[in-house]
């Protein structure tokens, strides 16, 4: 019995289609602190690496790039530790890539996990490699969203339990509406779905959590803060406020008794043992443009933008916006919430004419109503619980199903023969 070998060149790098599509990397979860170092022969490899080193998957690994060959790799290492991974380019044909290979296994330490990114789509070689040791080997070019996957398999526990879907919301300007939606966004995920949700108020001197639930908890999130080595599930767990069922509130210490001037990743542990804690964790962002909030908002799963339709509003959001898609150049722009719309005596932009110049559509407005949000404001209460069947209601019935992945956002079909019938009827 015979058998042939298929040996497939792949397309030159310069026809690699560099776009990535949001949804090919929503699955992969963030990497662990590993060291990674990458030896690319050609310059879309380079590209592709210097890509997923700006991906915030990558944010806790230390990636190192060379623009070297596999024999550079085996004389660095002769002489230094080889890092967790090695990713290897290599334009070597089949039948010599082991012994290309072979000084490198010598210097290579044995926990260390490698990924070959050769030219040839050769089933034989691939075999090889894998029984050899090898971790992966894909087939060049690849792009970033392959490189990432690959990265996740190894070094990602299928096992592990699934890490909890982050959802961060911060206001355009201060003043418009931003807390008050997150709040009753997280009460309406935990009420409707009946699964666990921790609101975090991260606006430490000024947060309303604790009153728009009628709550007054003796510690919360300030002592998190200030003791991240005490920091785990056990004792978040006692720093949790009970608000419903299925809704536990982290609340703010809302006092002035300190200057809150926070580092970096002060957020960082606590929102690592969030996402162990819960399904869906909602951050309550505090409008400020600082280190910790650019960091925080780089990081989370889900990011949802609350302005008000006027100028000041427009211009921060599209500032935000743009800085945004530099931060997170891989995910999906932001939702962007429309907030206190039709106010009596203000002027205001219209809903089109906002979001032209952002080039977004917004998944909700909310129309301007002292009445209703005031008076849930006052009695500490949400407004499914004030008046379930009111359009505001429904709208952040809507929201949660968005922001949680339940939901996609549609467009609003053309008027049809149906509408046109409606309107000679009314006429």
């Amino acid at each position: 019995m015979s058998t042939i070998n298929y040996t497939i060149e792949r397309p030159a790098e310069d026809q690699m289609d560099e776009a990535v599509r949001p949804t090919e990397l929503e699955a992969v979860r963030p990497l662990p602190r590993i060291s990674v170092h990458a030896f690319c022969e050609s310059e879309a490899m380079l590209r592709t690496m210097e890509r997923c080193g700006q991906d915030r998957r990558m944010s806790k690994a230390s990636l190192r790039i060379s623009s070297a060959s596999i024999a550079a790799a085996a004389n660095m290492f002769a002489s230094a530790p080889t890092p967790n991974l090695l990713i290897l380019e290599t334009s070597t044909e089949p039948h010599g890539i082991m012994d290309e290979l072979a000084p490198l296994a010598e210097v290579c330490d044995p926990s260390t996990k490698v990924v070959i990114v050769g030219r040839y789509n050769d089933i034989p070689l691939y075999r090889d490699l894998i029984r050899n040791g090898i971790s992966e080997y894909m087939v060049g070019p690849v792009g970033m969203a392959e490189v990432l996957n690959a990265m996740a398999a190894i070094f990602v526990d299928p096992d592990a339990e699934p890490l909890g879907r982050t959802v961060a919301f911060i206001g355009a300007k201060g003043g418009c509406g931003s807390s008050t939606i997150a709040h009753n966004c997280a009460f309406d995920i935990s009420n409707l779905f009946q699964t666990e949700v921790i609101l975090a108020d991260l606006d430490l001197p000024y947060g309303t959590a604790n009153i728009d639930f009628d709550q007054d908890p003796p510690q919360g999130i300030s002592e998190a803060i200030y003791a991240p080595e005490r920091l785990d599930e056990v004792f978040l767990d006692r720093l949790l406020t009970k608000c419903s069922d299925h809704l536990s509130l982290l609340a703010a210490p809302s006092m002035l008794d300190r200057a809150y001037d926070l580092e970096r990743g002060s957020f960082q542990p606590i929102i690592e043992v969030l996402q162990r804690s819960a399904p869906v964790s909602v951050l309550d962002v505090p409008h400020a443009w600082s280190e910790w909030t650019r960091t925080l908002l780089s990081e989370v799963d889900e990011l949802i933008i609350t302005a008000t339709p006027d100028l000041a509003n427009l211009r921060n959001a599209k500032n935000m916006l743009d800085a945004l898609k530099k931060l997170r150049p891989n995910d999906k722009p932001p939702h962007l919430v429309l907030n206190q719309v039709g106010m009596p005596k203000r002027p205001e932009i219209s809903p089109n004419d906002f979001c032209e110049p952002l080039g977004i559509e917004p998944v909700a407005i909310i129309p301007f109503d002292a009445q209703l949000f005031g008076t849930a404001a006052n009695s500490g209460r949400m407004i499914a619980e004030m008046d379930r069947k009111s359009p505001t209601a429904e709208t952040f019935s809507q929201l949660a199903h968005i922001v949680t992945g339940r939901a996609t956002i549609k467009k609003p079909k053309k008027a049809g023969l149906g509408k046109m019938l409606g309107l000679l009827g009314r006429k």
